[in-house]
């Protein structure tokens, strides 16, 4: 049976043993830490003048924020070779980089090895949306993270485009140069052309005689005239070689019959000429008497 002391019997146990500095009383519960602790025990060597309220020493180098995270990777410690797998809960360090990804910061976490406390360090990266092992373990193979890297990225195709676009607007510059200089040479042939024209005007006009100049454009309209001219020859041909003739009738002998007309066809027949000039002057309307279409008849005053 064991017997519990009450709070008045260890208060006189006190006052009688001033000296004792063990509890008989307490020797059970001394062990298992007591809730309401009454007394405290004191060393027989404890000076209580030598503890002294000190500062500790400030801490020094970045200020590290703490913070609770899980392993975002499956990782092999390089010092001892252990395991460390995703997912594995870790207080770890964070510390601010000066690295930047366009406008997002890069972080940096420390954690330390689960067997040998060595120090494993990771950043984050923003580019790939994943973190990137730096020191202190090595990331496990992952098959899947290898064809997606192989494939092309945001950035990359961005950049492929713009190479693309700056040699197509280098072919394009050197295509509108090119289209220049060729102006630039026709302006100049057609300058070089005037200059001599007119010198060739001005030395006609000291020496006192009329020279025609010949321009381009006279000498292609008298070569289209020339041609259509002899088109217009070959039209008249008959199939034998031989010019269409018209026929001639006489206003005399247009009642005679077809025999003296025939006759007359085949006597007189000259070469056919070219065909009238047509005129384009307008001819006034007859006007319509519609009166007399509807059986009105109109009275004189006499």
């Amino acid at each position: 049976m064991i017997i519990r002391p009450t709070k008045a019997s260890v208060v006189a146990y006190q006052l009688l043993h001033p000296s004792h500095h063990h509890n008989p009383f307490t020797t059970t519960t001394a062990a298992m830490s007591e809730r309401k602790v009454l007394t405290k025990y004191y060393p027989p060597d404890f000076d209580p003048s030598k503890m002294v309220r000190q500062r500790g020493p400030k801490k020094t180098g970045p200020l590290l924020q703490t913070v609770r995270l899980m392993a975002p990777y499956s990782m092999k410690c390089t010092a001892c070779g252990e395991f460390i797998y995703k997912g594995r809960k870790f207080n770890a360090r964070k510390e601010t980089t000066d690295e930047k990804y366009y406008a997002i910061t890069i972080y940096r976490f420390y954690i330390k090895c689960t067997r040998c406390s060595q120090e494993i360090t990771f950043k984050t990266d923003p580019k790939n949306m994943d973190y990137e092992a730096e020191k202190g373990a090595k990331r496990n193979f992952e098959p899947w993270r290898e064809a997606k890297l192989a494939e092309e990225t945001e950035e990359e195709r961005l950049d492929r485009l713009e190479r693309e676009e700056a040699e197509r607007d280098a072919m394009k510059e050197l295509e509108t140069k090119t289209l220049d200089a060729k102006t630039e040479m026709q302006i100049a042939d057609a300058l070089d052309e005037i200059r001599t024209r007119n010198a060739r005007n001005e030395r006609t006009a000291k020496e006192g005689a009329e020279v025609t100049v010949v321009d381009k454009v006279d000498d292609e309209r008298e070569r289209q005239e020339a041609e259509d001219a002899e088109a217009a020859r070959l039209a008249f041909l008959a199939g034998t070689g031989e010019k269409v003739r018209r026929l001639v009738e006489d206003p005399e002998e247009e009642g005679t019959g077809i025999a003296s007309a025939s006759t007359t066809a085949t006597s007189t027949s000259i070469p056919m000429g070219p065909p009238p000039v047509p005129t384009f002057a307008r001819k006034p309307k007859k006007k319509t008497d519609f009166g007399a279409k509807l059986g009105i008849k109109k009275k004189s005053l006499v």
